[in-house]
């Protein structure tokens, strides 16, 4: 066999790959027969083991998660029932527990933050993305950026107490409403701050990976950045956008100190977002050492059971959505 060797000018990676090329369009390729060391098999067998080692190791680890809470959990499932689920009132003195007033105060605190940041991560990732993906203002904005994530949620929660709850309550007297400063929108604007970083950064990196020839195809017909980043890069990268979107509200379903700190801690199902409420992380957080009783102890729990459910049944959600943007 003999092979067509590059000019010399083409460095020895290029050699290869072309090599490499010429010989995958052969005919005659299936019948060259590739031979490996025994180090060679072994380390490869080494490799894959670990890998599926490591999987399992994971499912593991999700399924114990699972397991620790449903055996914990059971006294409460038999005393309770789902009226646990559906009950309004949470009173630990008269053994009465219902864990409605949580779910909402975590769903309405969640996806409320989730739709305040989402105009700020999109045009985060779009500028570094797009209109400045290098040079230093860009590498300072993106280290800044980064640095939110990085900061403590009990510091958020100090922050929201001595900037932004003064603020909200200043809001709501001109509003006309009770001033709180504290409850659902205090602890979503908090939240909404602390989940910027997860969708930008990763908004990011998929419009960064958009191909170049796409855009310059778009910008010969005539089409200016606005357009191109409307019907080429948006539509390209929706995908890795929802992706983010999707990470963010993971993070702020799971939020517990800096909520704690800003929602009110009431027990009572919110009748606007300007009321104080609760979310079930910051319920376990506040009474979980107070525990007395072995039915309340296993409430507590339940709750952190349920957490997890609503958690994984969004995130299954957001994988369908996904799939969906991808085949579509």
């Amino acid at each position: 066999m003999k092979f067509s060797f590059i000019k010399s000018r083409d460095s020895r990676s290029n050699l290869l790959v072309r090599e490499i090329s010429y010989i995958a369009k052969m005919d005659v390729w299936k019948s060259i027969k590739i031979k490996r060391t025994f180090r060679q098999i072994r380390m490869e067998k080494i490799f894959r083991s670990s890998l599926v080692l490591v999987a399992l190791s994971i499912l593991v680890l999700v399924i114990a998660f699972l397991f620790t809470l449903i055996v914990q959990s059971m006294p409460s499932i038999k005393a309770l029932g789902f009226s646990f689920l559906f009950g309004k009132t949470w009173d630990p003195v008269a053994n009465v527990y219902g864990t409605y007033p949580f779910l909402l105060g975590t769903l309405f605190t969640s996806f409320l933050a989730l739709i305040i940041s989402i105009p700020f991560s999109f045009s985060i990732a779009i500028f570094l993305g797009e209109y400045y993906p290098r040079g230093w203002f860009s590498e300072f904005l993106k280290n800044s950026i980064e640095l939110i994530a990085a900061v403590p949620s009990v510091i958020y929660g100090f922050w929201g107490l001595f900037v932004l709850v003064p603020i909200v309550r200043s809001m709501e007297l001109k509003l006309g409403v009770t001033p709180y400063g504290i409850g659902i929108f205090t602890s979503s604007l908090i939240l909404a701050i602390m989940i910027i970083p997860y969708a930008a950064s990763l908004g990011r990196e998929m419009i960064r990976m958009v191909p170049s020839s796409l855009k310059e195809a778009a910008y010969s017909l005539g089409a200016t950045r606005y357009e191109v980043i409307k019907t080429v890069i948006l539509p390209y990268s929706k995908s890795g956008l929802f992706a983010g979107i999707l990470l963010s509200l993971g993070r702020a379903l799971g939020e517990t100190m800096a909520v704690t700190m800003v929602i009110g801690n009431t027990s009572i199902i919110p009748k606007s977002i300007f009321d104080p409420g609760n979310t079930m992380a910051s319920v376990i957080a506040n009474e979980f050492t107070e525990a007395a009783s072995t039915l309340y102890l296993s409430s507590l729990i339940e709750l952190g059971l349920i957490l997890f459910l609503v958690t994984v049944l969004i995130n299954l959600i957001g994988k369908k959505i996904i799939k969906r943007f991808t085949t579509d």
